[in-house]
């Protein structure tokens, strides 16, 4: 036990020695330059770790195949399962009101958000706008759920990934992670098993065990994990996303009844086009207004605000500075967004920035919500027309007030404790159904 303990602590002496090392690199790196920067510090520091070449010729592979499963064919392919997800949002909105006002928000808009995302993608039957629970609920529910260990494990994935292996830490809470395989796996069998033909695939899961069977075939393996991590992955990304740019949106709106009368008179023009028939994706895309007030809190609270790339070869940046090959540049997109030479009075939510007459000009790469090239968030058009539905939904059937303790959007808690850009308080707010004989 003596000798264990004493490895132990040599290996985890090793560990911090190698990084005081690599702080004292980093500390000089931009000085050594010339670069005005601010001074790092050792907890929050340039993350040298990912300093290093690595093409990741795996999540290339990956990606390339997946996008098969975001075309526009497979997104209109959705629209009696969002337009039916939609109808259970408004349904649960008016069950709430009855009990009074929604007391919390972004829960609700991530309730749709998870059933959208649990049955388009994963094929699993969710009720979860109508009754707050299901299987898919419960796993985003603790992807929700931060606390200092779940802290810790994430700064050393960032940070120390040396300490990652020593205490086995990981980026979703472990028991979530086997109630997920679970599901995957029944989700398996309940579809023929790992041996049956996988034709087109109809969803993310079909894309994922396609891309393992035929790298089986070429000698290319792909581990269960592996396949796991992307499902996990695509799972947060895009239930909690979704769901607080809705909650953002919301929010605004809230305090903001001209922008609502505006945005609910395009919507009845829409519906009267569609002879009262339930919205499309074709028609919501089209939409000007909709979309501006989608895209102009993207402005403002993108969920996530900053950018990580490496450079794939030396950039001449100018005669004083040229980023090495290998290096990683973080873009901050919210300091873009809120860039007043970029957008004047940042801090005023204005849709009309992005009609289409003044869409234009906006400088390109100032507004990046998704990122930009070749590794931009590949579900971007999925999340757009979750969140299309589900306001298009909430704005054409309710006029939405806030109550005396709504705070504006901009005077509301950010959560301090996840990695993306979320309310960190209940917002409750008050619905008030329209007379337009809409369901």
């Amino acid at each position: 036990m003596h000798i264990v303990l004493t490895s132990f602590l040599w290996l985890t002496v090793s560990v911090l020695l190698g990084a005081a090392v690599r702080w004292s690199q980093v500390r000089k790196y931009w000085k050594k330059r010339n670069v005005p920067h601010d001074a790092p510090n050792p907890f929050m520091g340039s993350l040298t770790f990912l300093q290093r070449e690595n093409p990741d010729p795996i999540w290339s592979s990956i990606r390339r195949r997946l996008t098969i499963v975001f075309t526009a064919a497979k997104l209109r392919a959705l629209t009696g399962l969002t337009q039916n997800k939609a109808a259970d949002l408004v349904y649960r909105i008016k069950t709430e009101m009855e009990k009074g006002a929604v007391e919390n928000l972004r829960i609700i808009c991530s309730d749709y958000t998870t059933d959208v995302i649990g049955e388009a993608a994963f094929g699993v039957a969710s009720e979860t706008t109508r009754t707050g629970d299901s299987i898919m609920r419960r796993v985003t529910r603790e992807f929700m759920t931060f606390n200092v260990q779940r802290g810790f494990s994430w700064s050393s994935i960032f940070f120390f990934p040396e300490l990652v292996d020593i205490f086995g830490f990981s980026l979703f809470p472990k028991h979530t992670t086997e109630f997920l395989r679970q599901i995957l796996r029944s989700i398996i069998e309940q579809r023929g098993g790992h041996n049956r033909d996988i034709g087109e695939p109809r969803d993310l899961l079909d894309a994922l065990f396609k891309i393992q069977k035929e790298g089986m075939a070429s000698g290319e393996e792909l581990s269960e994990d592996l396949l796991l991590a992307q499902a996990a992955i695509f799972l947060l990304g895009g239930f909690d996303t979704s769901g607080s740019v809705m909650t953002w949106a919301i929010l605004e709106m809230s305090h903001n009844p001209k922008l609502q009368d505006k945005l609910y008179n395009e919507l009845m023009e829409a519906k009267q086009k569609l002879g009262g028939k339930d919205f499309d994706p074709t028609t919501l895309a089209e939409l000007p207004f909709l979309n501006a007030v989608i895209k102009e809190t993207l402005r403002k609270f993108p969920p996530m605000g900053w950018l990580d790339r490496m450079a794939s070869r030396d950039y001449v940046v100018d005669d004083n500075l040229t980023i090495p090959a290998g290096s990683v540049v973080y873009v901050n997109a919210i300091g873009l967004h809120w860039d007043p030479k970029f957008f004047p009075n940042p801090e005023k939510f204005d849709p009309n920035r992005f009609m289409p007459e003044n869409e234009g000009n906006i400088k390109p790469y100032t507004y990046m919500p998704f990122g930009e090239g070749p590794r931009n968030c590949i579900g971007f058009r999925f999340g757009y027309q979750t969140v299309r539905f589900g306001l298009s939904a909430i704005f054409s059937n309710f006029e939405v007030r806030p109550l005396p303790n709504t705070p504006l959007a901009d005077d509301t808690e950010v959560e301090k404790k996840g990695m993306f850009l979320m309310p960190g308080q209940q917002i409750s707010v008050q619905f008030i159904p329209r007379n337009n004989n809409i369901s």
